[in-house]
């Protein structure tokens, strides 16, 4: 039964999205098969003994193939900040995926705000896109036809308050405009990746084998959903680098920063993927242009703003995946696509997009011409 109820599930968000060029069930797609990609690509124990590199294993830093089961299983456990070891927090993660642009309207939240829409008034002008789709995607999961799947998914209302709040902490995370959520994020990222990383990494065996992320938020749940990571007070530098509240805190930085890369993972991807998504990406920008939503042509200025996007958010994003260390091969992988992508796009990218605007056009004039009442 929590098959089928899955299945029809995932169908019902589907219907929630709009057709837009970019915000659409295939974004959700490919963001969700990216996800998935990342955790698989989680560094393993026999990953690390193939490229050499050493757990602690106790008093001793230990090659893995040379600890036992147990003790292997509980350092991997807190190497990798327990998320190889929760399926709770890798089905969150990839469902957060799915449902993180539900009911996108095609502009940004900037719009939504300027135009005063009842969702921008309901969350009070914050994350309006990404509230809403938390909200439309959690009442639908509530429904009382998908009691098994919901057991499935949780047994208790601990398990219930952290689900609900992986999910909250993984969409919010995909709102990298607004500048509060972004310094916290940063400042998060600082502290808990600070000097002290490498001790930590180095003394990472807990004898404590419980789930490192089964406190990772707080159960204080509101309709407006707020990112409660923000409110660890402690620093990484000054807490004990094999506590549980330190794991959490690592733990969620680290699944912020897998579901942001997997949002924009086209621009980590092959030039082509990249291009294509890219286009995407103008064509709604164009459309919002053309029905009022938008001040601004998006051929105006593209080129530069990919530049910049590449240098200030894509690439620096793609370094931290890698220096998290979490995620092996996987993030250099990412790292070279997207500069190999940004240095392809300083040498074509005006061109390209000359080219974006022209099949825009000829799109929008196509469809008047078979519709007269279509913009």
């Amino acid at each position: 039964k929590a098959h089928d109820q899955l299945d029809d599930f995932v169908q019902r968000i589907e219907q929630m999205y709009h057709k837009n060029s970019f915000h659409s069930f295939a974004h959700a797609s490919h963001v969700t098969q990216s996800v998935v990609k990342l955790l698989s690509r989680v560094v393993s124990l026999d990953s690390v003994a193939v490229e050499g590199r050493r757990i602690s294993g106790g008093s001793s830093s230990v090659r893995p193939a040379a600890m036992n089961a147990n003790a292997a299983s509980t350092s991997w456990h807190n190497y990798t900040y327990g998320i190889t070891s929760d399926p709770l927090t890798q089905f969150a993660v990839v469902l957060s995926a799915l449902i993180h642009d539900v009911d996108h309207p095609g502009v940004p939240n900037a719009t939504l705000v300027q135009e005063q829409t009842d969702y921008a008034r309901l969350y009070k002008n914050k994350s309006v896109a990404e509230q809403t789709s938390l909200d439309l995607a959690w009442n639908l999961l509530m429904e009382p036809c998908y009691e098994d799947l919901r057991s499935c998914i949780y047994s208790t209302q601990s398990e219930l308050d952290r689900f609900r709040q992986l999910l909250v902490n993984s969409v919010m995370a995909t709102d990298i405009v607004d500048k509060e959520l972004g310094a916290l994020r940063k400042k998060r990222w600082n502290e808990a990746f600070a000097p002290t990383f490498e001790s930590f990494r180095n003394d990472c065996h807990s004898e404590n084998s419980s789930k490192t992320t089964s406190t990772m938020a707080s159960s204080n749940l509101s309709s407006h959903h707020s990112d409660t990571t923000s409110t660890h007070s402690a620093s990484a530098a000054g807490a004990d680098p094999s506590s549980t509240e330190h794991m959490n805190r690592m733990a969620t930085i680290v699944i912020e920063h897998l579901i942001q890369a997997s949002d924009v993972a086209h621009t980590m991807q092959h030039w082509h993927v990249y291009l294509k998504w890219n286009e995407k990406f103008f064509a709604e920008s164009y459309e919002a242009f053309l029905n009022g939503r938008s001040d601004t042509d998006p051929s105006i200025g593209w080129y530069e703003g990919e530049m910049g996007f590449f240098d200030y958010y894509i690439i620096p994003l793609a370094k931290k995946l890698k220096d998290c260390e979490v995620f092996g091969v996987g993030a250099d992988e990412y790292l070279n696509y997207a500069k190999a992508n940004r240095a392809e796009w300083e040498t074509k990218g005006r061109d390209i997009v000359t080219g974006y605007l022209n099949r825009a056009k000829r799109k929008i004039t196509a469809a008047a011409a078979a519709d007269p009442g279509v913009v």
